[in-house]
């Protein structure tokens, strides 16, 4: 199978299933908040495809293979299990909240819900452009280098900084203040995730130790 399709199958299933989850627990098509949140979410997975395949194939295949199954080491396969439950949980809960109306955002907060995942989107992107090792999976390919120009002179983590706006914006735009309690738990693994990651980094990609003093921010400047 090339990589081309992979990928879009790959992208396939994932766009019906959070739209099934999102619309089979709203039990409604009328759920507005959704559909502008999976259009958003849709058209950006299909223009980083699309860019990716034409400019970065390898990248693009390196991304196709993920999932717990697909992580070598035992403590990864947990966390990406347990991201992929709450990343679940979070559409399923959203779509209760609407069916149910077990509360209420206000419009605004939806709209900056939407605009925090396309800038979320946007920094993965930028980050899929410095760095063609960004993988699904924790490990370290044999001509691997440390990447320490664009965002990652300033966060070591830049990907997973774009993934956390990603899932802050996500609750907010689909309209669920309970979501927010799951995307909380979501950040939580991810900081287990990177943290874990850097230990590999450290260990087995040269010059990774200098990168880690001479970056000192994981995923905030500033703050942390």
């Amino acid at each position: 199978m090339t990589v081309g399709r992979k990928a879009f199958i790959g992208a396939t299933w994932l766009l019906l299933a959070i739209g099934l989850m999102l619309f089979v627990s709203a039990g409604s098509m009328r759920y507005w908040q959704g559909w502008i949140y999976w259009i958003i979410f849709s058209g950006a997975v299909v223009i980083v495809t699309l860019y990716f395949l034409k400019h970065d194939p390898e990248l693009v295949a390196r991304r196709t293979t993920a999932g717990p199954i697909a992580e070598p080491e035992m403590l990864q396969k947990v966390i990406q299990a347990l991201a992929s439950i709450l990343f679940c949980a979070e559409f399923i809960i959203a779509g209760l909240g609407y069916r149910f109306g077990w509360t209420s955002v206000p419009v605004p907060l939806v709209m900056m819900g939407d605009v925090l995942v396309v800038i979320g989107f946007a920094i993965i992107f930028i980050v899929f452009m410095e760095n063609s090792y960004a993988a699904s999976v924790v490990r370290v390919e044999a001509e691997q280098r440390v990447i320490s120009t664009g965002l990652y002179a300033y966060v070591r983590h830049p990907m997973y900084a774009g993934a956390t706006l990603l899932l802050i914006g996500t609750p907010l735009a689909l309209g669920s203040w309970w979501g927010m309690s799951v995307t909380l738990a979501l950040c939580a693994v991810i900081v287990a995730r990177l943290l874990d990651e850097e230990q590999r980094l450290a260990a087995e990609l040269q010059g990774y130790d200098q990168y880690l003093q001479k970056v000192t921010f994981r995923l905030l400047p500033g703050v942390w």
